[in-house]
């Protein structure tokens, strides 16, 4: 995996002197995991891979604007994913979680005994789970994806970031708080 500087490397080349060849390196390494951010997010394949095509359009666009005391690039770059797919169902009036199958009985096994009420509720709850997570700042969001969804260590989290492990845990913290609240307000 590419070091912090060598991303910044590549951006600052983007960004002075529009190089394709570092650009094609940032998106090899970007693409495919924005992709799968998208869909792990709740938008279905084709979607995912045309908000990832978008994202790497405004990253090529928009690389002048990275500041890399601010923000990771990463972390810029999930960020921008995160709007864009925002900015869509925005624009198309549509639910974040549209498009959503309920899990079935193959990819939970254990929960195939359960009346159909049950697995009914059980879905509900992760529509709620996504569009709590849809709300919660892009930083907090991230950190959550990574270590619930990919099952990254904190550690690896961190230094994929950037950012110190206590501000990986404390995000972590703030995120499962903001969460439980926002799932109780659903609740009500």
């Amino acid at each position: 995996m590419p070091s912090h500087e060598e991303f910044n490397a590549w951006m600052a080349a983007v960004a002075q002197a529009a190089d394709r060849q570092a650009f094609a390196a940032l998106f090899k390494h970007f693409a495919p995991r924005i992709k799968g951010y998208l869909m792990r997010s709740g938008s279905g394949a084709e979607q995912a891979e045309e908000l990832a095509q978008e994202t790497m359009v405004q990253l090529w666009r928009r690389a002048s604007t990275f500041d890399p005391a601010r923000a990771t690039l990463s972390t810029w770059v999930y960020t921008i994913a995160r709007n864009l797919r925002i900015d869509h169902f925005r624009r198309t009036g549509g639910d974040p979680c549209e498009g959503e199958q309920p899990w079935d009985a193959d990819q939970q096994p254990c929960d195939a005994h359960l009346p159909p009420e049950d697995l009914v509720q059980a879905a509900q709850r992760e529509r709620g789970v996504r569009r709590a997570l849809a709300e919660l700042p892009p930083e907090q969001s991230l950190v959550l994806q990574l270590s619930f969804f990919e099952e990254r260590p904190h550690a690896i989290i961190a230094r994929d970031l950037g950012i110190p492990l206590g501000t990986v845990k404390s995000r972590i913290r703030l995120a499962v708080a903001q969460l439980r609240r926002k799932l109780d307000a659903f609740g009500s």
